[in-house]
């Protein structure tokens, strides 16, 4: 279990302090408006509270990643939209370690927040290093001189070892906002001792870590089951030495699955009967869905879904369960004819009265769409940490606050 030190175990009264979430939100390319600001509404919480006990606050976000459509170096609408969340001005200063930006930090009151410039604009963040190198860069060098604590709020950025990320728990007092703070409270709970019976629901179309996943889940003794879909539900069925048919190993290959494909053998033969794979399958057939059972296979027609035997005999399982952790959709939820399998169990993961956890960009999305997102326990924002995290990873963003920890109480 991460230990670290939270908001309330440090005194903010008057404290200038460096706050790192993550506003990393969707942007329409061609106005450069923000299209969703979920995350920003989430972070708003912690800030409100720091401003409320009387801290000078400035922010470190980022904004896409130079070079890419969603790039901006100008944070101004984020702040803007930042003030509209939480009723009162929130400063802007296109600047991040320069004059204006110290100055303005200097000009900050007791409970005003002040946002810099994109901090992915500065060369010390893009890179991968140690916090102790990091801790030298002029981004960390130069703010902390001036600041007295730093919040690491994002725990969507906590998988990247960048200098906003990492650098600072080696030069300030530093603890978790409260949605990282919730963040890993959370996962620990599924990742420590969950309640049994434990079922892990894996879909989705995105390759990294889906074998690795079920490795760390069952090879750690975490969970009961695995109920898998979307693309790494058919890596399996390939594994299982089932012939799927040439269009849908294309899409496996596409996707970059196949190198997975030996990994996924071992899985089905170390872990059998604890991982579960679709026994029917909803195809595109010009159009319209038609169900196929797996012994049918192959098909010319893409799989898309997975069929409602399948459904069943998950929903069987997920009946019993006490604890539940979703990623990825089960199939391509985003058409109609073939959201029933997401649909349906997700619906049943999130009546079921178990300690419900899901995460993942898609996750969350299917969710918003079938409007259960408030039903679950607990729903994640953060994508490629979230998958890194209950992959069983060390995420450098947590190390950093455990550091932090462990120098607070001389551990």
């Amino acid at each position: 279990m991460a230990r670290f030190l939270t908001i309330d175990d440090l005194d903010f009264s008057g404290k200038t302090v460096i706050l790192r979430p993550d506003f990393n939100v969707p942007i329409d390319p061609n106005t450069g408006e923000i299209v969703d600001d979920s995350r920003i509404r989430e972070h708003a919480e912690t800030i409100k509270e720091l401003s409320t006990k009387g801290a000078r606050i400035v922010i470190l976000a980022h904004q896409g990643r130079p070079g890419e459509r969603d790039y901006l170096e100008s944070l101004r609408k984020h702040a803007e939209r930042l003030s509209g969340i939480l009723g009162f001005k929130v400063d802007y200063v296109d600047d991040l370690v320069g004059e204006s930006a110290l100055e303005a930090i200097s000009k900050l009151k007791p409970g005003g927040v002040l946002l810099l410039k994109n901090v992915r604009s500065h060369p010390d963040e893009g890179r991968e290093a140690p916090p102790e190198e990091h801790a030298r860069s002029e981004i960390v060098s130069k703010l902390s001189r001036v600041a007295d604590i730093f919040v690491l709020d994002g725990f969507s950025v906590a998988h990247r070892s960048h200098a906003s990320v990492v650098g600072f728990a080696y030069t300030l007092p530093s603890c978790a906002g409260r949605v990282m703070e919730r963040e890993l409270k959370a996962l620990d709970r599924v990742l420590e001792k969950p309640e049994k019976p434990f079922v892990c629901i894996l879909g989705g179309a995105k390759s990294e870590k889906s074998t690795s996943m079920i490795d760390y889940f069952l090879g750690k003794g975490l969970a009961d089951y695995i109920l898998t879909g979307g693309l790494i539900g058919q890596l399996l069925l390939l594994a299982s030495g089932l012939d799927l048919g040439s269009v849908n190993v294309k899409v496996l290959e596409k996707r970059g699955f196949l190198k997975f494909r030996n990994e996924a053998v071992e899985i089905l033969r170390r872990y059998n009967g604890m991982v579960k794979t679709p026994v029917d399958v909803a195809v595109d057939m010009n159009g319209r869905r038609i169900e196929l059972s797996v012994k049918d296979l192959p098909s010319e027609y893409p799989i898309m879904d997975i069929g409602r035997r399948t459904i069943d005999m998950y929903k069987q399982i997920i009946s019993n369960a006490r604890s539940i952790l979703v990623s990825g959709p089960l199939g391509v939820y985003e058409d109609e004819r073939f959201i029933e399998g997401t649909s349906e169990i997700y619906r049943a993961a999130a009546l079921s009265g178990a300690y419900c956890i899901g995460g993942g960009g898609d996750t969350v999305a299917a969710l918003e769409k079938l409007g259960l997102r408030d039903r679950f326990s607990y729903v994640s924002l953060a994508g490629g940490a979230f998958i890194e995290y209950i992959s069983g990873s060390r995420l450098p963003g947590v190390e950093a606050l455990e550091i932090a920890y462990r120098r607070v109480k001389h551990v």
